[in-house]
């Protein structure tokens, strides 16, 4: 019973995580202090896709499946859970462009608001002759 709360935990903390790191720039629209958060979870992510790093929440699931006789997921969290459900397989690359646009966006967004937010530099006083 504890394995299947830990995994179900994991797997719950993963679609979180999957869903901050493709809409989480957004809440930094509204509040600037999150960006620098939002930058280093997405590279995080991002490092996991590409150098194929290893997922402490994949490590935890199949840890949790593994003692509760379930199959482990052989290719990550996104391969088992999103890959052939969300988006047809032979799309995957397609699926992450457009995961990139959405960051981007949501990151130009927020550095568009910053600079507006931010208080015109006040012009320097006329010397006197």
């Amino acid at each position: 019973m504890p394995y299947e709360l830990i995994g179900t935990a994991a797997m719950l903390l993963h679609f979180a995580f999957f869903g901050y790191v493709v809409l989480g720039g957004f809440l930094a629209w509204r509040f600037p202090r999150a960006l620098p958060v939002h930058i280093a979870v997405a590279a995080y992510a991002l490092g996991i896709v590409l150098i194929e790093w290893p997922c402490v929440l994949t490590e935890l699931e199949n840890w949790a499946r593994l003692h509760t006789g379930r199959e482990v997921m052989d290719k990550g969290f996104i391969d088992h859970y999103l890959t052939g459900v969300l988006y047809p397989r032979e799309h995957l690359l397609t699926s992450r462009i457009v995961i990139a646009a959405v960051i981007a966006a949501s990151w130009a967004g927020a550095v568009r608001r910053l600079v507006r937010s931010r208080p015109a530099a006040a012009p320097e006083p006329a010397a006197r002759s």
